[in-house]
């Protein structure tokens, strides 16, 4: 059996058409008629139904597909590969973050690796932490950037840095000169909190369950900046993490009073998965980047 035989296979199975496929492998029609029957000698079993001008995959032609077509993904992963160990500072990245770190983290992290690789390319996905462990055990993203959540074997989590949690209320709020509250303080307050499922918002209903605190929430969001704008034009009030460049203007920042509001970042990926040297470096450089400024701060 020869390579191109599980090509052309491969091939005429998707068009079920002998022309087309002939046209697409840029071989005559009689070429890769004769391919297909050494093929099917060679298995023993026709793998396509014949009548008159029309050729259709059968059963046996649809179990046999499914085979080739992993061991040609193999085939590609295999030079994907090879090529990344012959260019470790090229190539892309494909990294899955948290809506909240979109605004300078994620920016800044990337605009400091392109410094030292400036041929590397990313490829960016912001959503919630279930939607993100999907791609990431599905292997869709390299990388995430998540806050601490639970996570399963074989998914690995490092913590990198902690964000504290402020409360955000509009100017003029009766809160709004005030430095410091308690969580007793707000619990009467009407929330705009992130959407069920974001891990901020775990975060926050394991907050408020934990002070037995019932939350009034009258509007859910999906991106921080729009949580903030909405806490700005008076409708509410919020829980965020210190966003630079989030604009402030008409927001009064407060922190409060115990130290379970605060979460931690992290940085994940599957155990075992192969990772392109540039994806870990990219790796690597996050985990310094955040080892470096702990130790600066200790």
């Amino acid at each position: 059996m020869e390579w191109e035989q599980l090509e052309y296979f491969q091939t005429l199975a998707r068009v079920q058409h002998v022309t087309k496929a002939a046209e697409i492998l840029s071989i005559s029609q009689p070429a890769l008629s004769r391919s297909i029957v050494r093929l099917e000698g060679h298995l023993g079993v026709p793998l396509f139904d014949r009548q008159k001008r029309s050729i259709k995959l059968n059963k046996y032609g649809e179990i046999f597909l499914k085979k080739v077509d992993s061991i040609m993904k193999d085939y590609e992963e295999g030079k994907e590969e090879i090529n990344s160990l012959l260019k470790p500072d090229q190539g892309e990245i494909s990294l899955g973050f948290l809506h909240t770190l979109g605004v300078t983290i994620v920016p800044s992290l990337i605009a400091g690796f392109k410094k030292q690789y400036p041929n590397v390319h990313f490829q960016l996905h912001q959503n919630h932490s279930n939607w993100l462990q999907e791609k990431l055990t599905s292997g869709e993203l390299d990388l995430c950037l998540l806050a601490s959540f639970p996570v399963e074997s074989p998914v690995k989590w490092i913590a990198l840095w902690d964000e504290e949690l402020f409360l955000f209320v509009p100017k003029g709020h009766r809160l709004s000169t005030r430095e410091h509250v308690t969580v007793e303080e707000i619990a009467e307050e009407s929330f705009i909190l992130m959407r069920e499922g974001y891990a901020l918002r775990v975060t926050i209903d394991d907050i408020f369950e934990q002070a037995n605190i019932n939350p009034t929430i009258v509007f859910e969001g999906e991106e921080a900046a729009t949580i903030a704008g909405f806490v700005a034009a008076g409708l509410g009030v919020s829980i965020l993490p210190n966003l630079k460049g989030l604009d402030q203007t008409n927001l009064a920042k407060i922190r409060i009073s115990s130290s379970s509001f605060q979460r931690t970042i992290g940085v994940s990926w599957v155990e075992g998965k192969y990772l392109s040297p540039v994806v870990e470096n990219f790796k690597q450089y996050i985990i310094q980047h955040f080892h470096q400024i702990r130790s600066i701060e200790e």
